[in-house]
């Protein structure tokens, strides 16, 4: 069997558990990771350019969700396939998947997006939710843990020097953000407050911003999702569907992103969204030998 050669690019919280990922994976291999910042681990080869590595089919972007339409395309171009966890919902994904469709497809490589948790199997357990009972409502509850991309949004905000926001499920769907900052001039908080409540992140929930000396201290990975769907099916309104996951949220996505990357060697040139991807193809095994063993 061929080995799949993958790098990762970034090395935090979630580039460190993708590499783990790729060592466990049967038909992979690491081709090493890319990091503009400074990193000395010798356990892993460690560049600041692609360019630097040999023979790399796919990208993992284990980085910030608004750096992913300028990077992924980079990638695309020099023949490199790319997933990412991008967890920007709406519009933007409509945008970012348009946009590198046309990079994907003019340079004969696949690229996946929001192939994180939430956006990504979430999103997947939603439509096979709706398939069941066509009729009804869906809500997805998130948490309560910490929210890696509402954190890095806060953590770029000026004046900021870490944060950490936690997603507090309401119910029915609705949440609220509680966001601990350390920042470098206490007389800038108030302004920094505001900004933070102010970014599309946060703009859609009710957010609370709390000025802490350590964030380190307030720091735990546990995340975890509720999804209830009230629905109909033919004559039947009583169907109650229900998913519920507490998971270690950097290590949830990075293996997503990871198995999503084998998936795409599999596909057509283009840009996909999880739902799109046959579940088969996220696993390592042979489909006859996934066939026999799931259905």
């Amino acid at each position: 069997m061929k080995q799949i050669r993958v790098c990762v690019v970034g090395y935090g919280n979630v580039g460190q558990e993708a590499v783990e990922c790729i060592k466990q994976a049967p038909d992979m291999e690491l081709a090493g990771v890319v990091e503009i910042l400074d990193v000395d681990d010798s356990r892993v080869p460690v560049v600041k350019n692609v360019d630097s590595l040999e023979n790399v089919d796919v990208a993992v972007m284990a980085i910030p969700s608004r750096l992913i339409p300028k990077v992924a395309p980079e990638y695309l171009a020099k023949g490199i396939n790319t997933v990412d966890g991008y967890d920007i919902h709406g519009d933007s994904m409509a945008s970012l998947k348009k946009q590198l469709d046309e990079c994907a497809k003019q340079n004969g490589t696949t690229a996946i997006i929001g192939a994180g948790w939430d956006p990504g199997t979430d999103s997947v357990i939603r439509m096979l939710f709706m398939a069941i009972a066509p009729q009804g409502i869906t809500y997805t509850n998130f948490g309560p843990g910490m929210s890696m991309g509402h954190s890095v949004a806060a953590r770029a905000i000026p004046g900021v020097k870490d944060a950490l926001s936690l997603t507090l499920p309401v119910g029915y769907g609705q949440h609220k953000r509680d966001v601990y900052v350390e920042v470098e001039e206490p007389g800038q908080f108030d302004e920094i407050a505001q900004q933070i409540k102010e970014d599309p992140y946060f703009v859609n929930d009710s957010t609370r911003v709390t000025m802490v000396d350590d964030v380190g201290k307030l720091k735990v990975m546990g995340h975890g999702v509720l999804i209830e769907r009230m629905g109909a099916s033919g004559t039947a309104h009583n169907q109650r569907l229900e998913l519920k996951m507490t998971l270690t949220n950097p290590s949830a996505t990075a293996q997503i992103m990871v198995s999503a990357a084998r998936a795409s060697m599999r596909l057509e040139p283009g840009c996909y969204v999880l739902p799109e991807i046959p579940p088969i193809d996220l696993l390592p095994e042979d489909r006859e030998s996934i066939i026999r063993n799931f259905v």
